[in-house]
């Protein structure tokens, strides 16, 4: 009878170990993901507007904020303000005005930038850059 409720007592103490554990790695595993607008603030930097021609010789002005994932990478991205706007000036210019037209373009000049931009940081990454402006001639 004593080993029955031995058995019994292991199986619901494991029983609620498991629950416990899945619980807080859910609530933790949220906690991480989801950032308050205060806390993406407090990482992103504004790039102020860049107008530059294409290579369809069109035209386009353009801004962005790029999110980084501390606020060290926010200080490097910072200093490395030149650079930026220099990456992007050369990738538009590799474009083409149909390049960037749509969804889709837009998304390819983000994915291309942050590519880019993240080969040149030390401390840290790029998580999102948003296109705050666009004007396309």
């Amino acid at each position: 009878m004593n080993k029955k409720w031995l058995i019994v007592g292991i199986l619901s103490l494991l029983l609620v170990i498991s629950g416990s554990l899945f619980y807080f790695t859910d609530v933790f595993a949220k906690d991480a993901n989801e950032s308050s607008i205060d806390d993406i603030l407090e990482r992103t930097v504004s790039i102020d507007q860049i107008t530059t021609n294409l290579a369809s010789d069109d035209y386009i002005r353009i801004s962005f904020t790029i999110q980084v994932e501390s606020k060290k990478a926010k200080e490097e991205l910072e200093k490395r303000d030149f650079q930026v706007k220099n990456l992007m000036i050369q990738e538009l210019s590799e474009m083409q005005a149909d390049d960037l037209r749509g969804k889709d373009g837009q998304l390819l000049l983000q994915k291309n930038l942050t590519e880019k931009i993240n080969d040149l940081m030390e401390s840290g990454k790029i998580e999102k850059i948003y296109i705050t402006e666009s004007i396309l001639q």
